[in-house]
């Protein structure tokens, strides 16, 4: 896919902050224009802002743009949008890093990152899982001090679309996203004469797989780092599944006061069931049918001890619980389930329920009324884009975008209609690259609540990768799949990734 250049020059960064809470004048905004490629060209906003972020007085430019993606013959297809903050003032542009960040799903913004982690300003909800309502404040403990932010929401997600027309789908495949993102990239550089800058690339979730891609298909574009927060990758195998997460099942079951605490931190239980499952749980399934009974009984009551689960129950399991057997049956006496994104959460527990869409934590599937009964779970094409009514209008009211449609947080009918391409692990490609290049770091994030992609799997793929130690970052925290959720988790977070980007 080859990158339209807009008329103005301006892929430009995108900056946030304010003075005394109010926005600074805008400087540049473009005019409300056409949906349609031929009617017009790139959108963009520009405004300068103020902030104080790690105890410093920062002033920085907030840049709103699309750039113009084309299709197979040359024609442009698509607008992938950009939301990019620069700190101004700062006198070598060449040793000043930059930042590239998207989230997941596939079908997901990067609203998560930028307005609930690492961006100059926040949203707060005015409930946990609410998706419209709330505002925003200052993020204090924003990294914009020492790293420009660029953030970028692939095609079908936030204020990108394709255009009418044009089947969105030729870029909702693990290559085309990947080669669609990396060009949005090369543009952006290229447009703020960035080019000799320090880059950094950071995705999470499915986001760490678009990542690990881009930097398999960029031998051209080279990164100093890469950031992996709560890694989705593939774990095969008939045991390797079933280890990865016991240690997450565990930490929720001392969340839930399900095991004996017996005065153990969460970071402790999860270390001694991360110990169990790496020894004697493999070799007992590694085992399989020739693992006498009494072992089995023993391996059955020390999983029951770390994981809340009764050792029968396991036992019938044949010693595999599956994501589902540990969600609706550790809380099941209180007629509960847990949360798969964050298994501190909980919802009732009732038939039908498949755990994954419905999942609480992720908040798209309405609670019924009591008494009501219960139906299938949606599809991800049936419930289709959702919008974040609060970032749309933080984009358009403080960050003067002149979008007029809504921005989707996150879009099922993208997650619908990808195309995932197995077989092909980039994480290997990224471990061969860091391998040739010791000074290529990577930093990697996980949370213990995190049952989709469990910390543990997140360190299994990167150590099967070949990612050298002394080149890797980890960091666990005890929280969900978004693992900056909580107050301390934020500050953790946000000080870790400065700290990368700062050696």
């Amino acid at each position: 896919m080859q990158m339209t250049t807009p008329r103005d020059g301006g892929l430009a960064a995108l900056g946030f902050a304010m003075l005394a809470g109010v926005a600074l004048p805008a400087v540049a905004q473009a005019p409300a224009i056409p949906a349609t490629s031929e009617a017009r060209t790139p959108r963009v906003a520009v405004t300068r802002h103020e902030g104080v972020f790690n105890g410093q007085k920062v002033r920085y430019t907030a840049t709103v743009a699309e750039t113009f993606l084309d299709d197979a013959s040359g024609k442009p297809a698509a607008a992938a949008t950009t939301i990019a903050y620069v700190r101004d003032g700062v006198k070598d542009r060449a040793r000043r890093p930059v930042m590239f960040l998207f989230n997941g799903g596939p079908g997901a913004s990067s609203s998560p990152l930028h307005m609930s982690a690492l961006g100059p300003y926040r949203r707060t909800p005015t409930a946990p899982g609410d998706r419209s309502g709330g505002g925003w404040v200052e993020n204090a403990t924003s990294p914009l001090d020492a790293v420009d932010l660029v953030f970028v929401d692939p095609v079908g997600t936030g204020f990108s679309r394709p255009f009418p027309g044009a089947d969105g789908k030729a870029f909702y495949s693990t290559s085309s996203d990947a080669q669609a993102v990396k060009t949005v990239i090369q543009a952006w550089l290229k447009a703020n004469g960035r080019e000799a800058s320090p880059r950094y690339l950071a995705g999470e979730s499915y986001g760490t797989t678009r990542a690990a891609s881009i930097v398999k298909i960029s031998p051209d574009l080279p990164f100093d780092g890469v950031l992996l927060i709560a890694l989705a990758g593939e774990v095969p195998g008939r045991e390797m599944p079933y280890v990865v997460a016991l240690p997450t099942m565990a930490a929720g079951a001392w969340y839930h006061q399900k095991i004996d605490r017996a005065g153990r931190s969460v970071d402790q239980v999860f270390a001694q069931a991360l110990q169990f499952a790496r020894t004697d749980y493999v070799s007992a399934l590694i085992q399989g049918g020739s693992l006498p009974a009494a072992e089995k009984r023993r391996i059955a009551e020390r999983m029951s001890a770390l994981v809340g689960l009764p050792a029968d129950l396991i036992e019938d399991r044949n010693l595999r619980l599956s994501k589902n057997d540990w969600m609706f049956n550790v809380l099941k006496d209180r007629a509960l389930r847990t949360g798969l994104l964050d298994v501190t959460v909980t919802a009732p527990l009732e038939a039908g329920q498949d755990g994954a869409i419905d999942d609480p934590a992720l908040g798209v599937v309405p609670k019924r009324a009591p008494g009501a009964v219960a139906g299938p779970p949606p599809n991800p094409a049936a419930i289709g884009p959702v919008p974040s009514p609060v970032v749309g209008r933080y984009l358009t009211e403080v960050l003067k975008y002149p979008a007029t449609d809504p921005y989707y947080g996150v879009n099922f009918s993208v997650n619908a209609a990808w195309t995932h391409e197995r077989g092909a692990n980039p994480y290997e490609t990224l471990g061969q690259a860091m391998r040739e290049n010791p000074r290529m770091r990577l930093f990697w994030a996980a949370g213990y609540y995190d049952l989709t992609t469990p910390a543990y799997a997140g360190r299994y793929v990167l150590d099967q990768a070949g990612v050298p130690g002394g080149q890797l970052t980890a960091a666990y925290f005890a929280g969900p799949h978004g693992v900056y959720d909580h107050p301390e988790n934020l500050a953790r977070f946000d000080a870790a990734v400065r700290a990368f980007v700062t050696p």
